[in-house]
């Protein structure tokens, strides 16, 4: 040990005692010289004891530490070599310098030195360790192990001669445990027959029972098949209560009971279809009950005969490939109507709001809402922060009228207070509106929209018509107006926005097209809506044409029935240009699905999709993030690269493709 510096317990405070005497015997010797000189001897000899006394005690602590550090050495190598655990000693590169016993049982192996820990355990990731992560339940063999790692420093003077010390922790127990827990947690399923009603208003009577029958016998089956617990509270509602084991392989397998509903055929003239929720994360049973619940109205919300499951962080959609049957009535929108009538004559002003660069559906429900307001008396305003080329003729009509107001966000901000009705038209989603902060600030929110339901929604509101069976938003807003007066008063200009909206939005009445469709357009017609004035509101200008018809040229088939274009060109109006060329894609013989992508001046990237029905744009667009409707769905990229997301999209219709023959 040398010199050490440490203290020494044995060493006992003698100095001050020896000053004191030092100092009486100086005094003693002041008065008699005799005594003082046997007092000085008396001291000498003090002082010499204490001398010899410090050095005794000194070797003796120095033996003591030393033989202390002897020990320790020995204890630790004696720990290390018999430690209970499995424990390899490795460089920076992760080859082995040294392991104990239990290492070479748990790898089976005898001869590990000098070869690489991630060779000697596959499952386990070295960089991960370097990188001072915690590796659990890592396999080996049968076994699974928590792995602790230890760096050791060999040179303080040379950072580069380090050692891992990895220590092996057995918790194959916990890990069993854990498994089997997840195996075993419940999982809620809520199963609605979401069109019962039509299929057997339009079922002969005596065929009835069948087709009843056979929905119960195939949920049941589907039930059955992974032991679950099967309820029917109401004639289309059932609930359903199984092991989450059983989870996975339903997902693999696509929901396929979606499919053998669909394939009843018992004298049923309507497809019977199926709306799913799923519960899993609840932490108790109430838990469970509402996720499924909201997967339910999730479902629903997006067209039903599809299947929705609340992961831990976002929601997985099954199923919604085909189109969506129109099972919407008037008593609903007259409900809806009457609803929205008596929150307006509560309100002191309304604020009306679509989405960002707004389309025609968007300004023309906007428009039919300000004359729904109007006509009762109330204050209105419309927010609008761009004008694209999409509404351009459009708001040409209106700008110069005195009794529309059209404001900035900043501005509505402004015009907030405790009566304000904030009413939000053709979106909802928070972040796809003029003004988010609107949302937060306004107490009462009233949606009206025609998208199938995303997982972003506006939940706050208190009156809510989402219709994705409906053609556009300008349909159900004609409706209630409607229903909101006998005989309501609309101006030619506005019913023709309102038409507009429809005609936009069903590609001239071809796509998405019902009954009510018809009545609405009949409707705005009668209140002196023109379809020449209308058509005009489409019309181009030479370069929007011509950049239009590049697009379509410079299209390539993908899966024969597919169209991609894409188009560098920085055009002033490029998003409206790459809809538009989208639409025309699907007049080529064979297309039944198109899609545009392009970048706008702020360097945005985006897609347009559209399809005739075959194929669901919407789900292959919400694999990149977008959104929209079985026929139209769009998606947008910040600082993308064209080409990079061309691929994206090929990969996402590669996948769509491939869950289609995996069901």
């Amino acid at each position: 040990m040398g010199n050490s510096k440490l203290g020494n317990p044995f060493k006992e405070p003698l100095n001050l005692y020896l000053i004191v005497i030092g100092f009486l015997v100086a005094i003693i010797a002041y008065y008699d010289k005799i005594l003082g000189v046997l007092g000085i001897v008396v001291l000498l000899g003090l002082l010499f004891y204490n001398w010899f006394s410090d050095r005794a005690k000194s070797r003796k602590w120095r033996k003591y530490i030393e033989n202390l550090s002897t020990n320790i050495d020995s204890a630790a190598r004696y720990a290390v070599f018999n430690l209970p655990v499995p424990l390899v000693v490795t460089d920076l590169d992760g080859k082995v310098n040294w392991y104990n016993s239990k290492f070479t049982d748990m790898v089976s192996e005898k001869s590990v030195i000098g070869k690489g820990i991630d060779k000697l355990v596959s499952t386990l990731q070295f960089d991960q360790i370097k990188n001072g992560e915690l590796l659990e339940a890592v396999k080996v063999g049968d076994r699974f192990y928590n792995v602790f790692a230890n760096m050791v420093s060999l040179d303080d003077e040379n950072p580069q001669e380090m050692i891992f010390m990895l220590y092996w922790f057995d918790t194959t127990d916990l890990t069993s445990l854990t498994s089997k827990y997840e195996d075993e947690r419940p999982v809620f399923a809520l199963i609605y027959v979401d069109n019962y009603e039509d299929v057997m208003n339009e079922t002969k009577e005596e065929k009835i029972p069948f087709v009843t029958s056979e929905i119960e016998k195939k949920i049941n089956l589907w039930a059955t098949r992974m032991n679950g617990m099967i309820k029917r509270y109401q004639k289309d509602k059932y609930i359903v209560i199984f092991e989450a084991k059983y989870l996975e392989n339903i997902e693999a397998k696509r929901f396929t009971i979606l499919d053998d509903i669909r394939e009843i055929d018992a004298g049923n003239k309507i497809p019977v279809t199926l709306s799913i929720g799923i519960g899993i994360n609840g932490k108790n049973p109430s838990g469970l009950e509402e996720d499924a619940y909201a997967c339910l109205e999730l479902a629903l919300g997006r067209g039903g005969d599809q299947a929705v499951v609340r992961k831990k962080n976002a929601f997985e959609f099954y199923g919604g490939k085909t189109k969506a049957v129109e099972k919407r009535n008037r008593v609903k929108a007259r409900v809806v109507a009457h609803g929205f009538k008596a929150i307006i004559e509560e309100s002191s002003k309304v604020i009306i709001m679509g989405h960002k660069s707004p389309d025609m559906d968007s300004f023309g429900a906007a428009v039919g809402v300000y004359r729904a307001v109007l006509n009762m008396g109330k204050k209105a305003y419309i927010v609008l922060n761009e004008v694209t080329d999409a509404i351009v003729n459009v708001y040409a009509t209106f700008k110069d009228h005195d009794i529309y107001h059209f404001i900035s966000s900043e501005a509505a901000l402004e015009l907030v207070d405790e009566d304000t009705v904030l009413v939000v038209v053709d979106t909802h989603k928070p972040s796809l509106t003029e003004c988010s902060e609107l949302i937060e600030v306004c107490d009462r929110v009233v949606l009206i929209d025609h998208h199938r339901r995303s997982t972003e929604f506006i939940e706050k509101a208190i009156l809510k018509y989402l219709e994705p069976y409906a053609s556009s938003t300008a349909e159900l807003i004609t409706e209630i107006l409607q229903y909101m007066e006998n005989k309501p008063k609309i101006e030619k200009e506005e019913a023709d926005a309102l038409l507009a909206g429809i005609t936009v939005d069903t590609k001239n009445f071809s796509l998405k097209t019902g009954v009510r469709t018809f009545d609405a357009a009949a409707y705005l017609r009668r209140q002196g809506a023109d379809t020449i004035r209308v058509r005009q509101l489409f019309q181009d200008d030479l370069e929007t044409f011509t950049e239009k018809a590049n697009i379509v040229g410079n299209a390539m088939r993908y899966k024969e029935t597919i169209a991609i274009s894409t188009t560098n060109k920085a055009a002033k109006s490029i998003q409206l240009i790459a809809a538009q060329a989208a639409d025309d894609l699907l007049n080529i013989r064979g297309i039944t699905a198109s899609f545009v992508i392009a970048k706008k001046d702020d360097g945005t990237v985006f897609i347009s999709g559209r399809s005739l029905g075959d194929v669901n744009v919407q789900i292959i667009l919400e694999t990149l993030g977008g959104g929209g409707h079985l026929e139209v769905a769009g998606a947008q990229f910040k600082d993308g690269d064209i080409e990079v997301i061309k691929q994206r999209l090929i990969q996402s219709i590669d996948q769509y493709y491939r869950e289609g023959v995996e069901k």
